[in-house]
């Protein structure tokens, strides 16, 4: 996969150093990285993450994290933009791509690659909306909300992979007990009816996933993960699907900044679009 001649792109898989430095190239794109998100992504699948480097230095990137036999998704395909024009990000995501050894590859494109991405054979399945905005709760702490530990990994991981194409239980146990993370459930006479996760971003924090059986579940959920927010900036992206989940950010004064569109290879297993209220992440699905 790797190529040392001077001058010539050279492509190989990634290190948690190297993915810090990718991270800082989304920061710059305005993308509002979480700020210790990489040991979580690198926990499904430490082979998927790719960089090109120039004469040693890293100028490209991208990352096909594989989730089971089925389903991938691929995310922070990148050129360092003092490179761009020079074929590097189309190296990068073709050996990005062969990684993910025919599955179904989903990702969330922004508006001006989504006609490449389509070239590609992606097709769009829904749009999805980044909704930035001051937070704080609002009435009094719901009483069925408590730490997701109450909940059980088990519930965790069956209610998580309900609301997805494909299961991820090393992410998962990774996200809910990373630094800096705050993560609930709500539950209601002994069932889980929903959680979610709040961590630190560069910009705002950040709300991902956002998982709920109706939009009351959503709101009580959301209110106890910002209420130490004291109103700042928070941010949540919304797939446009669930009318509810626009609804309940537009009714807290959130307004949209971007959107990008979830699109995909090939088929997907079912799950329940109308419990995501937020996606966990437009870099991981």
């Amino acid at each position: 996969m790797t190529d040392t001649a001077p001058g010539r792109l050279a492509i190989s898989r990634a290190t948690l150093d190297d993915w810090r430095v990718v991270t800082g190239w989304a920061a710059d794109e305005g993308w509002n990285p979480g700020l210790g998100d990489a040991p979580s992504f690198f926990a499904q699948d430490p082979e998927g993450f790719f960089v090109g480097r120039l004469d040693g230095e890293p100028v490209s990137a991208v990352s096909v994290v594989n989730y089971g036999r089925d389903y991938a998704f691929l995310g922070f395909y990148l050129v360092r933009p003092d490179q761009r024009g020079r074929g590097f990000g189309l190296a990068t995501w073709q050996a990005g791509l062969a990684h993910a050894d025919g599955r179904t590859v989903g990702l969330d494109g922004v508006p001006g690659q989504q006609d490449n991405y389509r070239r590609s054979g992606f097709a769009r399945e829904y749009g999805t909306l980044r909704y930035i905005g001051p937070l704080s709760a609002v009435g009094a702490p719901d009483r069925h909300v408590r730490p997701v530990e109450a909940a059980g990994l088990r519930a965790l991981l069956a209610y998580d992979g309900a609301c997805l194409p494909a299961d991820r239980p090393r992410f998962l146990e990774s996200w809910l007990a990373a630094p800096g993370h705050r993560a609930l459930a709500r539950i209601v006479d002994g069932r889980l009816t929903g959680y979610g996760v709040l961590r630190p971003g560069r910009d705002a924090l950040r709300v991902g996933p956002l998982f709920a059986d109706t939009r009351a579940d959503a709101e009580a959920l959301l209110d106890a993960l910002v209420a130490e927010a004291d109103g700042g900036p928070v941010a949540m992206d919304v797939p446009e699907s669930n009318a509810e989940a626009v609804a309940l950010a537009e009714a807290r004064g959130m307004k949209p900044t971007f959107d990008t569109a979830r699109m995909y290879t090939g088929p997907i297993r079912e799950f329940a679009q109308e419990r995501v209220f937020g996606v966990t992440t437009l870099e991981l699905g």
